[in-house]
C-alpha cells in the first residue's frame, strides 16, 4: 500500500532521501512553486510580491494540480499557500506546516477542519530571532535611534542617546516557549535579569529567574526595563500589550515585538507613544503585515524600528522544521502519536 507525500515547498536532498528512507510505502512528490500561480490570485499582492519568487507563476495546469492533491494523504507546505487544500484533496489525513505559528493557516480551509496539522513551533530559527531580540533591545538602549536624527540633520547630539546598561536590568520575556526561552538565555548571557510568562507557572531554568503563569503578567511589567513579546497570536493573546499592559510597564521602557502583530493593541502603542512612556519599540511584525504596509503614524516615528518580519533570517540554516517532520513521519507511519499537532481551540 502507497503513502503519497506531497511537497509544495522545497526540501534538502538529504530530507528527501530521509522521507523516502522512512518506509517503503512512502511515495514522496515534490512540487514547489507549482501552485504560485493560484496563489497569486488569491492572495493580497502584498503578500505574494514579499513570500513569493518574482516572476514565478507555477507549473503544471489546473486538472495537474488537483490531481496532486487528490492523491495525497500527508501534505507539506510553506507561506503562503492554497487557501483550498483541505476541499480538492480528499484523501488527506495529516498536513504539516514548516511555519511556528498556526496563526497562518487561519485564511485557508485546514483551520479546525478535522484534518491533523502539525506545525515547527520551536524547530525554527530560534537563535537568529533571539539575536534580533537583543539587537533591538541595545538599539534602543544605547540610543542609536538618535543617529538617524543626526543624520539628516548633519549635526551632533551627544546629550540625546542617554544610553543605559544592559547588565543588571530586567527583561520579562512574554510567552517563555522555544524561542522566549532563547530570548532569556542570551538577555541572562548580557548580564540582564530574565523574568517570563507562559500559559501556566514553570520552574525558573535557562536564565529565567521566575516564570509567572499569563496571570502575572502585569506584576512583571511593572519592574521591567525591557518587554519582549513571544507568544503564539490566539484568541487570549490578541491585544494583550494594550492599554493596560502599556500602563504597568516602568516609564522609559522598550518594547520589542518578534511574534504577530496582532498580539499589541497599536492604537494602545500609540498613545503610549505620544505619552512618552516608552524609550521605543522594535517591531518585526505589525498588524496586518500580510495585507499591507505598516500604520504611518509608526513607520514616521523614530522611536519605532520597525522591520518586514526578517528576525529569523541568518546567513547559518537553523530551521529544524523538515527533521521534525521526518520524525513524525516516522511516528505516523508506526501509529504513534504525533509531535506538535495543534490545538484548534488553543491557537498553536
Amino acid at each position: 500500500m502507497t503513502l503519497s507525500v506531497l511537497s509544495l515547498i522545497p526540501l534538502p536532498q538529504t530530507i528527501q532521501e530521509a522521507i523516502r528512507a522512512v518506509d517503503p510505502s512512502v511515495a514522496l512528490t515534490m512540487a514547489p512553486g507549482w501552485f504560485d500561480g493560484e496563489i497569486r490570485e488569491t492572495w493580497p499582492a502584498f503578500t505574494t510580491e514579499r513570500y513569493l519568487r518574482a516572476g514565478s507563476s507555477g507549473q503544471g495546469t489546473r486538472a495537474e494540480r488537483d490531481a496532486l492533491l487528490a492523491e495525497a494523504q500527508v501534505l507539506v507546505i510553506g507561506f503562503p499557500f492554497p487557501l483550498d487544500v483541505r476541499a480538492r484533496a480528499p484523501k488527506i489525513e495529516w498536513v504539516h506546516q514548516r511555519p511556528a505559528g498556526a496563526s497562518n493557516l487561519r485564511r485557508g480551509d485546514l483551520w479546525d477542519s478535522g484534518v491533523v496539522v502539525t506545525s515547527s513551533r520551536g524547530h525554527a530559527h530560534n537563535l537568529p530571532i533571539a539575536e534580533y531580540v537583543l539587537a533591538g533591545i541595545l538599539h534602543f538602549a544605547k540610543g542609536l535611534q538618535v543617529a538617524e536624527i543626526e543624520r539628516a540633520g548633519q549635526r551632533f547630539q551627544a546629550a540625546a542617546y542617554e544610553p543605559v546598561q544592559l547588565a543588571g536590568k530586567t527583561v520579562c520575556v512574554v510567552g517563555a516557549g522555544g524561542i522566549g526561552r532563547e530570548v532569556g538565555r542570551l538577555c541572562a548571557a548580557a548580564g540582564m535579569r530574565v523574568v517570563g510568562t507562559r500559559r501556566d507557572p514553570a520552574p525558573p531554568s535557562e536564565g529565567f529567574s521566575e516564570i509567572r503563569g499569563a496571570g502575572g503578567l502585569l506584576h512583571l511589567l511593572a519592574e521591567s526595563d525591557f518587554v519582549a513579546v513571544c507568544c503564539q497570536w490566539t484568541p487570549e493573546t490578541e491585544h494583550l500589550i494594550g492599554r493596560e499592559a502599556f500602563a504597568a510597564m516602568k516609564e522609559g521602557a522598550v518594547l520589542v515585538n518578534i511574534a504577530r502583530g496582532e498580539i499589541v493593541d497599536e492604537e494602545a502603542l500609540v498613545a503610549a507613544l505620544a505619552a512618552g512612556k516608552l524609550r521605543g519599540a522594535a517591531l518585526d511584525v505589525y498588524v496586518g503585515e500580510f495585507d499591507h504596509a505598516p500604520d504611518p503614524r509608526l513607520w514616521g516615528d523614530e522611536r519605532v524600528l520597525l522591520t518586514p518580519h526578517i528576525s529569523a533570517a541568518s546567513d547559518v540554516g537553523s530551521h529544524r522544521g523538515a527533521d521534525l517532520f521526518v520524525e513524525n513521519l516516522r511516528r505516523y507511519v508506526a501509529g504513534a502519536p504525533l509531535r506538535n499537532v495543534i490545538d484548534w481551540p488553543r491557537g498553536y
